[in-house]
């Protein structure tokens, strides 16, 4: 099994200081491009024979003909039935994709065109609100509908020409009070991301939204669009049918960004901007299903991954963007990830072997050197970590302030590996102290290093290599997955404590009676009930 041929070799190398392998060589051996992006894992402790392993789990998995399955829009989500398809919504020029016999592009690109056509329209003022040109869009979505267009338009501000973008997702009334005070309601255009429009928190949210609208603005419904199939619910809600912009069943919440749930997006930096963006997406699908695996970035990103998680046993993986533009793809990825691969059973129902995804999280550039880092660097456990940084920022007059982020970038990735021996220490406070008072402040400041990370490189973050960052981590969640065995393409996960919440709401408000409650729960409610929440 070679899960266990990978588990003995690590055994063999876990303590071996992983420093002695990083010449020019290895920085050569172990890094890949695609495009115009790098990818450098040499600062981890994988070597040739544990990479040959590796790439033999894929191909113990199956896993090129998986990845073919997927983009040929065969069922891959096998427990829905669904194909995973999103691949397709920035397939711009890649040819017909069918599923169930039918050839979905053809509707992709007419979805895509309509979203262009509407989002130019507010952008160059004929489409209106009662006071005038449209000068805020505010995007109403939970989970994939608010983390992916909220990420990406933070991450492209260089590129925003249009209208200023908010986002709503919480369904506390302080999210979407403290949006609202800032907008006009005569000049606001509400956009309400819900493929059912049933999803309790946004269309509570939507709900609020049109009340607020309704003081000042006669017709709300010519103020708000949707991104929905269900035509009817949008009709009833006064959303005409060309500001509605469906999806179908084959493209997951958290992989939707790409298409209609990316509207907002498009009307902050324009179509072009929007379809370079797709097209970023798009070379990295090419990339992903042409290059060998030793030279294929989201293979390798997911091999590495795999080979902390399920073989060194590393629970966590800090993702670490040295670009402040992508100061919410931490968050992004959370879900990402998370949603996906945090399943307990295999395809088949049976327990998992071994563990699944890890907990992923993170903070932007040096904020976190003055946070966190301090467990990175000196905690009890390993953290593997993974930084981004670009070549260039957009503040061209502060090029000296970006070089100075990029060598934080670069620092902390090589000392997480090099460490501080305890001489080095000494040597560091030896004019400060002596004696055992010398030896007690030198260990304070030992670090012990070995502790890998991984850098993705690339020349500026713009809409392409936005598109090129997404797809990577997209396609490194499927190659986990599929090497896992698992779904990564359902989220039953999320579903009881949503039934449940929808059962404990009249008890809350005090219809009901807590008596069916355990009793942690019951007093809770009876807690918040005397405090006012009823």
């Amino acid at each position: 099994m070679m899960w266990d041929k990978l588990w003995a070799h690590h055994a063999k190398v876990a303590d071996r200081r992983f420093e002695t392998l990083v010449d020019t060589e290895r920085a050569t051996a172990f890094s890949a491009q695609a495009g115009d992006m790098l990818f450098d894992y040499a600062k981890t402790n994988i070597d040739l024979d544990g990479r040959a392993l590796l790439i033999a789990l894929l191909d113990q998995a199956d896993v090129a003909a998986k990845r073919d399955a997927m983009f040929a829009g065969m069922p891959i989500n096998e427990t829905e039935g669904r194909a995973v398809l999103h691949t397709a919504l920035r397939n711009l020029d890649g040819g017909p994709v069918v599923v169930d016999g039918t050839d979905v592009m053809p509707g992709v690109i007419d979805t895509l065109e309509r979203m262009e056509g509407f989002a130019t329209d507010i952008r160059e003022g004929r489409f209106t609100g009662q006071g005038g040109q449209i000068t805020d869009v505010v995007n109403i979505g939970i989970g994939g509908s608010d983390l992916g267009p909220a990420m990406a338009v933070k991450a492209l501000a260089p590129y925003h020409d249009g209208p200023r973008c908010h986002f709503v997702s919480n369904v506390d009334p302080a999210d979407i009070a403290s949006v609202l005070r800032a907008c006009d309601p005569t000049t606001t255009l509400v956009i309400v991301a819900s493929k059912t429009f049933t999803t309790i928190e946004t269309m509570t949210n939507a709900r609020t939204a049109q009340a607020w609208m309704g003081q000042v603005v006669d017709d709300t419904g010519a103020q708000f669009a949707a991104l929905s199939t269900a035509a009817d619910k949008t009709a009833d809600f006064g959303i005409a049918p060309s500001r509605v912009f469906g999806f179908e069943d084959w493209v997951g919440g958290r992989y939707s960004l790409w298409g209609p749930i990316g509207l907002s997006l498009m009307m902050a930096i324009g179509p072009q901007a929007f379809r370079a963006f797709l097209r970023g997406g798009q070379a990295m699908d090419q990339h992903f299903r042409a290059a060998d695996w030793h030279e294929n970035l989201p293979a390798l990103l997911a091999l590495v991954g795999i080979w902390h998680n399920q073989i060194c046993g590393y629970a966590t993986r800090a993702v670490l963007p040295y670009d402040n533009l992508l100061s919410r793809l931490p968050a992004y990825l959370q879900q990402l990830e998370m949603e996906s691969n945090g399943k307990g059973v295999s395809m088949d129902g049976t327990n998992l072997e071994v563990p699944s995804g890890p907990v992923v999280w993170g903070e932007p550039g040096t904020n976190g050197q003055h946070a966190f880092y301090q467990l990175i660097h000196q905690g009890t456990r390993v953290i593997p970590c993974e930084f981004l940084v670009a070549a260039r920022g957009h503040e061209r007059d502060l090029h000296h302030q970006h070089q100075l982020l990029v060598a934080n970038c670069l620092a902390q990735s090589e000392a997480l590996m090099r460490g501080r021996t305890l001489d080095e220490a000494r040597d560091k406070v030896a004019e400060k102290f002596d004696g055992e008072e010398l030896e007690r402040q030198a260990q304070h400041r030992v670090f012990t290093g070995n502790r890998p990370s991984v850098t993705i490189a690339y020349p500026q973050l713009d809409p392409f290599t936005l598109g090129q960052i997404i797809a990577l981590y997209e396609h490194r969640v499927f190659v986990e997955g599929a090497v896992l065995g698992i779904n990564s393409y359902d989220q039953w996960g999320v579903e009881l404590g949503k039934e449940l919440a929808t059962a404990l709401q009249p008890v809350v408000e005090g219809k009901q009676g807590t008596d069916r409650k355990d009793g942690s729960t019951a007093a809770l409610v009876g807690f918040l009930q005397r405090n006012g929440v009823s």
